[in-house]
């Protein structure tokens, strides 16, 4: 067969079957060849160029990169939103953890919920229409330090709101002046119980806070540190945050006189729950999102584009 004729045959194999949507029995039928004679020419079409299949994902999604970020820091599961020319990734990423935790959450199930703007660009995103019979719980004492939308209690309301479920409320701060105010609080029954709830909870997701950027920054401003305690602080090398629970960039506890005085889940607690998903966005959280990785809590990442190459261009360091 010469090659024109047989281009031209690849072609019309093509055409039959992708643009009129012909089975391959039909366009064995039409250009009277075999049905495996039809297969090999469009997968020969195919090899050539003559068809060149592109996927368009309508949730915006990058699949390769969700594979990689999976595959190199042992994830179970990501989600990697494209980042649009001129547009902010928050809203983005809000909507495929919202997406995320309609498609992982059950009825009967506890969810726990962090602060901060990542999580509430999750809640925001969770149709109004859902109805699960869930309990939403908060991971995280009250924040004054920041503004009243994006604080746990609130976010716990909304959530609960959205999925249609019943929520917790925790009476009482996440910042505290001294380590003696927040063990007094901690004493406290009420206050105990939920924690204790918060810790049992199935799936939880936190916002990944990044030393000394938006939230994170705000909060240990709010804690008033004397000069000696920021110091020794910083020399603890803090990266990143949950819940106000600072780590390193090994993913290690910062203890000292910040951990001290937060009432919230630890570390060790959001490691217990066994589906923990965590939400950032943006190059500026990709020291904060890196140490969170190696801190062994993170089940899941939901992140974009920008701060996942960033992610995985940084990894060895």
């Amino acid at each position: 067969m010469p090659p024109t004729r047989e281009q031209q045959l690849l072609v019309k194999a093509a055409r039959l079957y992708y643009e009129q949507g012909q089975s391959q029995n039909q366009v064995a039928d039409t250009l009277g060849v075999s049905r495996s004679s039809v297969s090999r020419m469009l997968a020969a079409a195919r090899e050539r160029g003559i068809v060149q299949i592109r996927i368009n994902d309508p949730a915006g999604r990058d699949l390769e990169l969700e594979g990689e970020l999976t595959a190199r820091f042992g994830l179970r599961d990501c989600r990697v939103a494209e980042n649009a020319s001129g547009e902010r990734p928050l809203p983005r990423v809000g909507d495929l953890g919202a997406r995320w935790l309609l498609d992982n959450l059950h009825s009967g199930q506890r969810v726990g919920v962090s602060w901060g703007h990542s999580v509430h660009a999750v809640v925001q995103h969770v149709p109004e229409e859902s109805a699960l019979d869930v309990e939403v719980l908060p991971l995280v004492g009250g924040l004054s330090a920041v503004e009243s939308v994006i604080a746990g209690e609130e976010l716990v309301r909304e959530l609960a709101a959205r999925l249609g479920g019943r929520f917790q409320r925790l009476h009482a701060p996440a910042l505290l002046t001294s380590k003696g105010g927040r063990d007094v609080l901690l004493a406290e029954p009420s206050i105990r119980a939920i924690l204790e709830q918060a810790r049992r909870a199935h799936v939880a997701v936190v916002g990944i806070g990044s030393f000394g950027v938006g939230s994170s920054a705000a909060l240990v401003k709010a804690l008033e540190l004397t000069p000696d305690e920021h110091r020794e602080f910083e020399n603890l090398g803090p990266v990143g945050d949950f819940c106000a629970r600072f780590f390193d960039a090994d993913g290690r506890p910062v203890p000292g006189p910040v951990d001290d005085r937060v009432l919230s889940t630890t570390l060790a607690d959001l490691a217990g729950i066994p589906t923990v998903a965590g939400v950032a966005a943006g190059t500026e959280k990709a020291r904060g999102t890196l140490g969170a990785l190696r801190t062994g809590v993170l089940d899941v990442l939901i992140c974009d584009q920008l701060l996942a190459n960033a992610l995985l261009g940084n990894a060895s360091a």
